[in-house]
C-alpha cells in the first residue's frame, strides 16, 4: 500500500513534468532557491539517494549527492528511471524494514518511503504552480499525510529550515490548504 502512495505520487510529478515547456525550464517555483529544473533534479536526484540509503550510503553521502545532476538531456527519462530505480529497491524483501541512515535521522524503510512519498506529493504541488497548472493533489494523499503527519516525522531532526515559516491558514481553508501550509506552502492564489 505504500508503494502504491510512492508511486501515485509520482505519477502526479511526472504527470506535470510532461507538461514543461521548452523555455519552462528556468520559471521560478514556490521553492525559492529552485527554478523547475532544479526541483525535477531534486526530485530524480532523491529517488536516486533514497536507493543509496537501502544500499547502505550514510547521510553524508546522500547530502553530498543531493545536488548532483541527475537530469542530463532528458529530465523525463531520468526521472522515470528514477521512480522506477526507487520502487524496484523499496520493493525487495526486507527493505522496509532496513534501518537508514537518512539526515535528518535514523529511519526504517518504510518511514523513509513514507518520507519520500510526502516530499513528492508536496512538490508536485510545487511543479504544478511554477507551471500554472491544475495545482489539485490526489485527496486520497493529502488525507493520508494529513492523518499520518505525526508518525511519518516523528523524531526527526525537521528544525526551521526544512520547512519555510507557514503563511497564516485562513478560516475554512481546504484539507489540501492546510497541508501545504503546514509544509511551509502558501496555497492562496497567485497574483
Amino acid at each position: 500500500m505504500l508503494l502504491d502512495r510512492f508511486l501515485l505520487a509520482s505519477r502526479g510529478f511526472e504527470h506535470h513534468l510532461r507538461s514543461v515547456p521548452p523555455d519552462g525550464w528556468g520559471a521560478p517555483t514556490p521553492c525559492a532557491e529552485w527554478d523547475v529544473r532544479a526541483l525535477v533534479n531534486h526530485m530524480t536526484r532523491g529517488n536516486l539517494n533514497y536507493v543509496g540509503l537501502l544500499r547502505g550510503a550514510t547521510r553524508e553521502e546522500f547530502l553530498a549527492l543531493r545536488d548532483a545532476d541527475a537530469l542530463g538531456d532528458d529530465p523525463v527519462a531520468a526521472f522515470t528511471g528514477s521512480v522506477r530505480g526507487c520502487a524496484v529497491a523499496f520493493a525487495e524483501e526486507g527493505a522496509l524494514d532496513r534501518v537508514v541512515d537518512y539526515p535528518l535521522g535514523k529511519l526504517t524503510g518504510r518511514r523513509a518511503l513514507a518520507v519520500r512519498t510526502t516530499d513528492s506529493t508536496v512538490h508536485t504541488w510545487d511543479l504544478a504552480r511554477a507551471l500554472g497548472a491544475d495545482d489539485a493533489l490526489d485527496p486520497g494523499l493529502v488525507a493520508w499525510i494529513d492523518e499520518d503527519y505525526d508518525t511519518i516525522f516523528a523524531g526527526l531532526a525537521l528544525g526551521p529550515r526544512f520547512f519555510a515559516e507557514p503563511p497564516p491558514t485562513p478560516p475554512g481553508a481546504s484539507r489540501q490548504d492546510r497541508l501545504l501550509t503546514r509544509f511551509g506552502r502558501d496555497p492562496r492564489p497567485a497574483g
